[in-house]
């Protein structure tokens, strides 16, 4: 008389290769719920923001000045062949790119395991971190009322003219797309991976020939 073999449908009672469960903890693929992963979208948000300053002050620091001046009649452009408005256009898409690299790799490394959640605050903290730079760089730089400030001034006197941006729109989504880019980028190369399928049941199920 032989001891009975383990069911197929279970596995064998005492596997050595198997590691045991810690106890009190369930079991769990390591993923955040759904409430840990909104909590850490709005980090997520709230930190963009806070960095949308430093974007508006990187700006104004670094976007290229349009000079102009005044006759005493009309404002007048001081290089008219020049680029620095367009440089400045470049210079927010440039250093908002930068940020929305920087937020994906940060994202990335301190959580790992994120999901869906964790990607629409990268998205929509670019785009409200674009606007508050926008703001700040405008609110802090050259005066706005060009004439009025020409006419303090007085005539041939050269100032900066406040900064714009012509292409609003794309500037706005640089950081969000950015963001979201390089954030999939790093999730399909050094994300988490799916487990491997375990072994089928031991002892194997003999095949059945019908008669």
């Amino acid at each position: 008389m032989t001891a009975p073999l383990t069911p197929p449908h279970q596995p064998p009672p005492h596997d050595p290769d198997r590691p045991a469960p810690l106890p009190g903890l369930p079991a769990s693929d390591g993923a955040p719920g759904t409430a840990t992963e909104l909590r850490q979208s709005a980090v997520v948000v709230a930190a963009s923001v806070v960095a949308g300053v430093l974007l508006g002050l990187l700006w104004l620091w670094l976007a290229p000045r349009v000079g102009l001046y005044s006759d005493g009649k009309a404002v007048f452009l001081k290089n008219s062949e020049g680029e620095a408005a367009i440089g400045s256009d470049g210079t927010f898409v440039l250093i908002a790119l930068g940020f929305g690299a920087l937020a994906a790799l940060l994202v990335f490394l301190f959580h790992r395991h994120g999901g869906v959640a964790l990607v629409l605050g990268l998205a929509l903290g670019g785009v409200l971190g674009s606007l508050l730079g926008w703001g700040v760089g405008i609110w802090l730089g050259p005066e706005r009322d060009v004439v009025a400030h020409a006419k303090a001034l007085g005539p041939d006197v050269t100032f900066d003219a406040p900064l714009e941006l012509d292409m609003g729109a794309a500037a706005m989504l640089a950081w969000p797309i950015a963001a979201m880019i390089v954030h999939l980028a790093l999730t399909a190369l050094f994300g988490p991976r799916d487990p491997e399928p375990e072994d089928g049941p031991w002892p194997p199920t003999p095949k059945t020939t019908a008669p």
